[in-house]
């Protein structure tokens, strides 16, 4: 057979699969029609709700002032209040709707094959990075077949109805081609014209993103392709996600065969999907059925073929895979392009040389035994005159000190590998362990949770706001954590209605807040409320406090240079800890992850006082995710003085706060690795 015709068998294997996940999901479709027949808008999960609005308010996704409008006649429940705005986003599109998917529009090319002196029509595809296409693997299945094919941009009409002038481009797949045929994709380069500029920079290319909260069940999607070869049409709007599953969507739109490869878009033109096939009705025995209702045959054609609906391979599944493959040094390079919203950054393992692996446990011999406050870093260490020190947050109880640190040492590996510097072996490192400490402390002055398996339970924001409290004055400074972070992550203030509208459902200010906090990230509000309430109960107990802080200096160093990596809880840690130091020691460089340093509750309340950079600290680099809700009050540069180096990092959404994405990114570690490498 020629690619056309094996691009058509391929078509209808993965119309029959569809149609088969079609039918198991049938009891999940029913369900969803029984909600939308009572009056829901969106029967999706809590969760995903709670995600998609807060994706649309993260990326002015619905215009605030509509939203302040939108909720402010009446008090609502979480999810009423989800959807209220996620109906606001589908009811309402601001007038850059248009021009948005217009410029979406220049990255969708048509597909064709040079077959026996004829050019035929395959399918779609479109750009996600400034060189890498995407489209189906059954229209793409393997290096030979790309090279047989091209692709044309602009193939459209004009603005005035009559043909356009497309641009051919060639594909070259010697340079990258990746392909799965579960999953039904495949990325392929696309050569920039006579050696000039990457297409994407004429084009432009799609963002894609890993993160969660792009679309929600009965949401409108968008499908922009070339149906049967014809020039570029749209699907917009009349349409809407029937059944979200773990790597597919289904979704009601007016697509045809020859769309296989178009990209799937919400209303803010973020691709969704990659579709990839149409779902035709089957009899019982799973056989294709006809427009008339007869069995369907291949000579049919597939004009004929009676389809219910459509189905595309959820975006954030690629990426997933491609996350878990081990590409090259080359295709890394270019899978890099695609982005921090990728996740790709992150994806591929540096290449081979004479050090053990990134994350690789060392030898046992290089782990010394835990002593009472943690790991001791060797002596020789960066040449017995300078001194790593990790310094970890809380929620560190019941884990080993010793696996924690390679941990730490493998993320920041991974960072000092992809900015090209050397990296370390984790026994170099001093890693005080204070976990036990701090739980212990916490434990004889609050009626507090061991873990924060503990203390999860049903309830929601109401439930984790009142079980994490603190008692006595350590409650005030819990209050002041939540309500500073809840004002810098945009939350109206109580006398806006807004508020009401958005948190009225929880009944108090303090839920309200932490209901808010969850809703714009996707930390859980127990993590979120369990790590405010162990801060608080560092600052306003004097023996947590001390007890900490006697910890940590047993086994921290007492002469020489020191480098000072502290996360989470441990940066406030870190901040006191500058007035404990032994006069021998130089603070070269203060990093700061993932830190609350820039709430007023905090830095109020610090020994070495604030919000000033101590005089002991030479460099200070403070790196933050924006989705991450105990960094919130980040860039710290906005509230302290001095000289300080903010970094804003894209982490994945599900790992914000995580530690070993801080040090993975190159210009985190760089900062660390030149310091440690200085002549």
């Amino acid at each position: 057979m020629g690619v056309a015709e094996n691009v058509r068998a391929a078509r209808a294997k993965h119309a029959a699969r569809a149609a088969e996940r079609y039918a198991r999901a049938g009891a999940q479709r029913r369900a969803v029609q029984e909600q939308r027949n009572a009056g829901v808008p969106f029967p999706d999960a809590p969760e995903a709700l709670a995600a998609r609005a807060a994706r649309l308010l993260d990326r002015q996704g619905v215009p605030a002032a509509a939203v302040v409008e939108g909720i402010r006649g009446e008090p609502l429940s979480a999810p009423a209040s989800y959807e209220r705005i996620i109906g606001l986003s589908r009811e309402l599109q601001a007038w850059s709707f248009l021009p948005r998917g217009a410029r979406a529009a220049r990255t969708v090319a048509r597909i064709s094959v040079r077959e026996d002196g004829r050019e035929l029509p395959l399918g779609t595809g479109f750009l996600v990075s400034p060189r890498l296409l995407m489209t189906n693997h059954h229209v793409l299945p393997d290096p030979e077949t790309a090279r047989q094919c091209f692709v044309e941009f602009d193939a459209q009409v004009t603005i005035d109805n009559a043909p356009g002038a497309p641009v051919r481009l060639e594909l070259d797949p010697t340079a990258f081609f990746l392909a799965d045929e579960r999953l039904d994709f495949a990325l392929v380069l696309v050569a920039a014209p006579d050696g000039g500029r990457p297409p994407g920079e004429t084009f432009g290319w799609n963002r894609l993103s890993s993160q969660q909260g792009k679309v929600v069940i009965g949401e409108p999607v968008n499908v922009i392709g070339h149906p049967m070869g014809r020039l570029k049409e749209i699907a917009v709007r009349d349409n809407e996600l029937e059944v979200r599953l773990a790597d597919f969507l289904q979704y009601r739109t007016d697509t045809e065969p020859g769309n296989s490869g178009s990209p799937v878009f919400n209303d803010q033109w973020e691709v969704v999907a990659l579709h990839h096939s149409g779902v035709p009705r089957t009899d019982e025995q799973g056989r294709t059925l006809r427009k008339d209702g007869r069995i369907w045959q291949p000579g049919d054609g597939e004009d004929a073929v009676a389809w219910v609906s459509n189905e595309g391979v959820r975006v954030s599944s690629v990426l997933g895979h491609l996350a878990a493959s081990s590409p090259d040094a080359a295709h890394r390079a270019l899978l890099a392009e695609l982005g921090a919203d990728s996740g790709l950054r992150e994806a591929a393992a540096p290449p081979p040389d004479a050090r053990p692996a990134v994350g690789t446990p060392p030898a046992a011999s290089a782990v010394e035994a835990v002593a009472p406050a943690g790991l001791a870093a060797r002596p020789t260490a960066f040449g017995g005159a300078r001194h790593l020190v990790f310094l970890h947050g809380r929620g560190q109880q019941d884990k080993d000190p010793a696996k924690l640190r390679v941990e730490w040492a493998a993320g920041l590996n991974r960072g000092l590998t992809r900015a090209g510097l050397t990296t370390i072996d984790p026994a170099d490192a001093c890693f005080p362990f204070y976990g036990a400490a701090l739980m212990d402390a916490i434990r004889q002055h609050e009626a507090a949770p061991g873990s924060f398996d503990e203390a999860a339970a049903p309830g929601g924001p109401a439930a984790a706001a009142e079980a994490c409290a603190p008692a006595g004055p350590a409650r005030g400074t819990y209050e002041r954590l939540i309500a500073g972070a809840a004002g810098a992550a945009g939350m109206p203030s109580e006398d806006q209605p807004a508020t009401e509208g958005l948190g009225g459902f929880l009944g108090g200010a303090l839920q309200r807040q932490l209901s808010w906090l969850a809703a714009k990230t996707d930390l859980d509000e127990w993590v979120i409320a369990a790590t405010l309430r162990d801060v608080a109960a560092y600052l306003d107990h004097p023996g947590v406090r001390e007890t900490v802080l006697d910890s940590v200096t047993e086994t921290m160093p007492t002469t020489g240079e020191l480098v000072l990596v502290s996360h989470s809880l441990g940066t406030v840690v870190a901040m006191d800890l500058v007035t404990r130091l032994a006069p021998g020691i130089d603070l070269t460089l203060l990093v700061t992850a993932g830190s609350p340093l820039g709430l007023d509750a905090v830095y109020d309340r610090l020994l070495a006082g604030g919000p000033r950079r101590p005089d002991r600290v030479a460099h200070w680099v403070n790196a933050w995710c924006p989705t991450d809700t105990v960094a919130v009050g980040c860039p710290l540069r906005n509230t302290w003085k001095g000289e300080l180096t903010d970094l804003a990092v894209a982490n994945p959404r599900d790992r914000a706060h995580a530690i070993d994405e801080y040090l993975g990114h190159p210009e985190v570690a760089a900062a660390i690795g030149r310091t440690l490498d200085r002549a």
